[in-house]
C-alpha cells in the first residue's frame, strides 16, 4: 500500500474526530461555556481527569479504526469487498436508497452489539466508556480497545452488499456527527420536530445522555425503532427530553 494512501487514511480518521468532536467541544465547553451553562442537560462540567481519559482512549480507538481502514483498503484492492466507485454500475436509484439503508444497518448493528456490551461478559470493557457519566463531545470515541473493535465491526457490510465509496463516507461522517450530538451534553433537537411523527423516529441528545446516567436503557444510536420495539426506552425519557429541550430553547 502506498504511503500516500496510508497518510490520507489516517488523516481522514483522525481529523473526523478532531474537527467534529473538537469543534463541538470548543463551542459548547469553551466559547459558550458560561453563556449556555443553564442549558446543559447535566449542570456540572466534567473534571480534567475525565477529559484526559477520554482523549487517551479516543486516540487508541482512532488507531484501531485506522487499522480497519487498512484492512478494508487491502481487501478492496484484491476484490474481496463490494465497494464500488462507478455510479453507473448500480445506478442513481440504488445509490440514493443505499444511504438511509446503511444508516438503518448501522443503527441495528449498534443496538444489538450495544446490548451485548452490557452483558456480564463484555461490561468490563464497555465500562471504560461509561466512566463518563457526564458526557462531552470527546466521549464519542472513548472506548476500550475491545469495544473499539466491536464498533468498527459495522464495516462488515462492505463484504455483504454493494456500497459506493461516497455512501460509505457519508455513513462514516454521519455517524460521527450523531455520535457527538449524543454525547454533547446539550439538547439540540427542537420540541416541534421531536413531537412530530417523523421526529419520534430519531433519538435525541437527552436519549443517550440518560443512557450514560442510568446505563440500563436507551441503547439506540440514530433511531428510536429498536428501543421502542424491545421496550428499552427509559420510562422517563420523554419527560427528561421535554425539560432539556425547553432549557435549550428558552432565552
Amino acid at each position: 500500500m502506498e504511503n500516500k494512501v496510508l497518510i490520507i487514511g489516517f488523516l481522514i480518521v483522525f481529523l473526523r474526530y478532531v474537527l467534529i468532536a473538537g469543534t463541538a467541544y470548543f463551542i459548547f465547553y469553551s466559547l459558550k461555556r458560561n453563556v449556555w451553562l443553564s442549558k446543559k442537560i447535566q449542570p456540572l462540567f466534567p473534571k480534567n481527569e475525565q477529559l484526559k481519559r477520554e482523549i487517551f482512549y479516543s486516540f487508541i480507538s482512532i488507531l484501531l479504526f485506522f487499522g480497519f481502514f487498512i484492512i478494508i483498503n487491502i481487501a478492496s484492492k484484491y476484490g474481496y469487498t463490494l465497494i464500488y466507485r462507478d455510479l453507473s454500475q448500480y445506478g442513481w436509484v440504488y445509490f440514493i436508497i443505499s444511504i438511509p439503508l446503511l444508516f438503518f444497518w448501522h443503527d441495528t448493528y449498534f443496538y444489538f452489539t450495544h446490548r451485548l456490551l452490557h452483558t456480564k461478559a463484555f461490561l468490563k470493557f464497555h465500562k471504560i466508556h461509561h466512566l463518563s457519566h457526564n458526557t462531552t463531545p470527546l466521549t464519542s470515541f472513548s472506548f476500550h480497545p475491545v469495544e473499539a473493535i466491536v464498533q468498527a465491526g459495522l464495516v462488515v457490510i462492505v463484504f455483504i452488499v454493494p456500497v459506493h465509496i461516497i455512501s460509505f463516507s457519508i455513513l462514516m461522517f454521519g455517524q460521527m456527527i450523531f455520535n457527538v450530538i449524543g454525547h454533547l451534553g446539550y439538547e439540540l433537537i427542537p420540541q416541534k420536530f421531536h413531537n412530530s411523527f417523523f421526529g419520534k423516529l430519531f433519538n435525541t441528545g437527552t436519549h443517550h445522555n440518560m443512557h450514560h446516567r442510568f446505563t440500563n436503557s436507551n441503547y439506540g444510536l440514530y433511531f428510536n425503532i429498536w428501543d421502542t420495539v424491545f421496550k428499552t426506552n427509559h420510562t422517563k425519557y420523554e419527560e427528561h427530553y421535554q425539560q432539556s429541550a425547553k432549557k435549550m430553547y428558552t432565552k
